[in-house]
């Protein structure tokens, strides 16, 4: 599969064709919308942590088709081709259990127009248990994300 130039209608695309591949299971199918080194960020404690490279991509959303009876929808999409990322709102449905899960993603794509990361993020109630709430595994410090509030605010 050959990724196309970047435009907002193009990333669209992309992103709707890979939920496709998603549904129907294919696991070269999924990952063929990947680099190779992709990456799939998740909250902490799911999935056993980020789903690193395009085969584990593929194998781990193979696996909830066939585990869960696993349908995602593409239902909001907001591209920027000059950055290459995107972001887009979903709703994944665990059909043999009955539940339904919603949320957003970040893409960013590689310049030849592949999935090189996502980031998810879930629709649900904070953990009251966590002191900190963001994705496992990503590099949070190393992307010069704030660490703290600016102490010259009043909290």
């Amino acid at each position: 599969m050959t990724a196309t130039p970047l435009t907002s209608d193009a990333m669209e695309q992309w992103i709707r064709d890979y939920f496709d591949a998603c549904n129907s299971g294919d696991i070269e199918r999924i990952a063929a919308f990947f680099e190779a080194d992709g990456v799939h960020y998740f909250p902490p404690g799911m999935y056993e942590g980020p789903f690193k490279d395009a085969h584990t991509i593929g194998r781990k959303w193979s696996e909830a088709v066939e585990r869960l009876g696993s349908y995602w929808t593409v239902d909001q999409v907001i591209c920027d081709p000059e950055t290459r990322r995107a972001v887009i709102e979903w709703t994944h449905f665990k059909r043999k259990s009955g539940v339904i899960l919603r949320g957003d993603e970040w893409y960013i794509f590689s310049p030849e127009g592949r999935i090189k990361e996502i980031r998810a993020y879930y629709a649900s109630p904070q953990d009251g248990e966590l002191q900190t709430l963001e994705l496992g595994g990503f590099d949070y410090v190393g992307r010069g994300y704030p660490l703290a509030a600016p102490v010259d605010q009043p909290a």
